[in-house]
């Protein structure tokens, strides 16, 4: 069974295809044959070794990826969401080891399998799973009440358009940054105002409310330099483990998306928000699994919008 993965940490060059023993499924457990996998920031740390303590506790190869989507072509005993052999299905993968996205055949946990998205691609489903539980968790750490105010950075990005979009659905006010380039692009998401990318963020969302925003997700990983842009009382909440404290009363948490693995009912909420429109499936480029090194290349390059994704 092929997957891509690293026996050696480095750079995108590191990534090759290694043979793996195929895996059958237990209780509980679905296999899933996949066909397409995202790549994501977390994934270039993966290959390059940054993320060495939790690797090492098995031998390499260390296949990378958070998002997959193919075909359930085996379900465990005891299995009771529903899934079926023949059903197409997306999933969060929370790597450890040789477990990863990245590979044609995957066994995981029945509940971290929901059908895909009716009338999109595996290519599509594939982008959704990670960063729409990502930002499902932000907004839930954030707290907002439907006509609050929330501050979106890095708002052309993956996590940073469902945030968007998700905040829309939830009945918010956004506003979001975006370089000239992107301006279109996060008005087309929902946006209801957009200012300028930079490091003066707060500055510019304090001219459009000037008692701050309800809540704040820094997507851009701006930290301390957009603290200002939140109202006395509100909430920040960040993707890099950034917190403070004793900060103007405010709120800070951090969002870590493996608080959701596994949850069957918020991911399958994010398949009927792509069914009805309210998040988008944004695809950058796809590359066959033998080029995987090139959508590694590509992401760390900078300005892809929408996801890269490994084709089996």
């Amino acid at each position: 069974m092929r997957a891509v993965g690293v026996n050696t940490y480095g750079g995108p060059e590191a990534l090759e295809i290694v043979e793996l023993p195929e895996e059958q499924a237990g209780p509980s457990e679905v296999r899933l044959r996949v066909f397409a996998a995202a790549v994501n920031p977390t994934d270039t740390l993966a290959r390059n070794g940054s993320r060495v303590d939790t690797q090492k506790i098995d031998p390499p190869p260390y296949v990378p990826g958070m998002d997959a989507a193919g075909v359930v072509d085996q379900v465990g005993p005891e299995v009771t969401t529903g899934i079926s052999v023949g059903d197409a299905a997306m999933a969060m993968v929370v790597p450890r080891g040789a477990h990863g996205a990245y590979r044609e055949s995957l066994v995981l946990q029945a509940r971290s399998v929901v059908p895909s998205p009716e009338g999109f691609s595996h290519v599509q489903a594939c982008t959704l799973p990670m960063n729409g539980l990502t930002a499902t968790l932000s907004l839930e750490l954030l707290g907002l009440q439907r006509g609050q105010v929330l501050a979106v950075t890095g708002g052309a990005g993956a996590y940073g358009g469902y945030m968007i979009e998700l905040g829309k659905a939830a009945g918010l006010t956004v506003i979001s940054d975006a370089s000239d380039l992107d301006i279109a692009l996060v008005k087309e998401l929902g946006a209801d105002i957009v200012v300028s990318r930079g490091d003066d963020f707060a500055e510019k969302v304090r001219n459009h409310f000037p008692r701050g925003v309800d809540g704040l997700a820094d997507g851009a990983v701006l930290n301390e330099l957009v603290i200002d842009a939140v109202s006395d009382g509100g909430a920040f909440t960040s993707v890099r483990g950034f917190s403070a404290s004793d900060i103007r009363n405010i709120n800070f948490t951090t969002t870590f998306v493996t608080t959701f693995d596994g949850d069957f009912e918020k991911l399958d909420a994010l398949r009927e928000h792509a069914e009805n429109g309210a998040v988008t499936l944004r695809v950058a480029d796809t590359y066959p699994a033998e080029n995987a090194s090139e959508a590694h290349a590509t992401l760390e390059a900078g300005g892809t919008r929408g996801r890269c994704v490994i084709t089996f």
